[in-house]
């Protein structure tokens, strides 16, 4: 089964319900698609009662995708808020642990920066990383592409295979080391993760200032035809899958819900028990 989803609920105008508030995004988006990727969770660790919220504003079998604090994964620039690893931990896995229980953890998203190659010291590190999250669903998502390099990809993948971690699969700007390429390979049986970011290799490159550079580097609108690209890739990855959950992060200029949505029809997927939408006689169809 295919399931497609986008970055986050909160700044996707076309699915939100006239009228609506701050408070109804989730419920709105939860209309339209049956997953989505938790990003706030990188930027901080997230209060237990956020966490539940969401829980009880999503059908029963709605998905989360939930991203590693930054301070796990090598991201984080500046102090810590956590006096030490293990406080940081601790507090992570109680925070998205709510999730887990009611059913709604799809998986854990460990990506690491693009700096983060394929040396001895990294591969421990994520050993060590994936011990402590071990209760966890783990995606594993690589920016460097010496992990896909000639003598490097199959051992890669065995790697991934060998610890039962959920290979995330990307389609990204091809722009040298900090990018990896297409890969519809999946590690585990039962899901696999493909994440779109677009193919705007100009701003993947330059990023801007430090306070824009996600709106530069995720401008995207994905044409007809690479999406007839992406659905190929996701039906590879469907034959050796159970479940593949296709993440839109292309959302810079507002164009990740399109384009799931046609996405969606172009596979003519369906998805069930997703939250009711508002009645609206003169809302334009995707």
């Amino acid at each position: 089964m295919i399931y497609a989803g986008l970055t986050g609920w909160g700044d996707h105008p076309d699915v939100y319900s006239p009228g609506s508030k701050q408070k109804d995004k989730l419920t709105d988006y939860a209309g339209h698609f049956p997953i989505v990727e938790l990003d706030s969770s990188f930027y901080a660790v997230q209060p237990e009662r956020n966490i539940r919220k969401w829980i009880d504003e999503t059908p029963d079998s709605f998905q989360f995708i939930v991203k590693a604090y930054q301070g796990m994964t090598g991201h984080l620039r500046g102090e810590n808020p956590f006096d030490t690893e293990e406080e940081m931990y601790e507090a992570y896995i109680k925070s998205i642990r709510p999730l887990k229980e009611a059913g709604k953890l799809a998986m854990v998203l460990l990506q690491f920066p693009p700096w983060f190659d394929c040396i001895k010291e990294n591969v421990d590190e994520i050993r060590r990383m994936t011990n402590k999250l071990s209760e966890f669903d783990l995606a594993i998502e690589f920016r460097h592409q010496s992990w896909y390099a000639d003598g490097f990809r199959e051992k890669t993948f065995e790697f991934l295979r060998e610890h039962n971690l959920i290979h995330s699969v990307c389609d990204e700007p091809q722009a040298g080391d900090g990018s990896i390429p297409l890969v519809p390979v999946s590690t585990r049986k039962d899901k696999v993760l493909f994440r779109l970011h677009g193919r705007n290799v100009h701003g993947w490159i330059n990023v801007g200032n430090a306070k824009n550079w996600r709106e530069v580097r995720y401008l995207y609108d994905y044409n007809e035809d690479e999406l007839k690209e992406i659905s190929e890739a996701a039906k590879v990855l469907e034959r050796t899958t159970d479940q593949v959950y296709i993440i839109f992060n292309n959302n810079s200029g507002g164009h990740a819900a399109g384009d799931a949505k046609q996405f969606q029809q172009m596979n003519r997927l369906v998805f069930e028990d997703l939250a009711p939408k508002q009645l609206d006689l003169f809302e334009e169809e995707f």
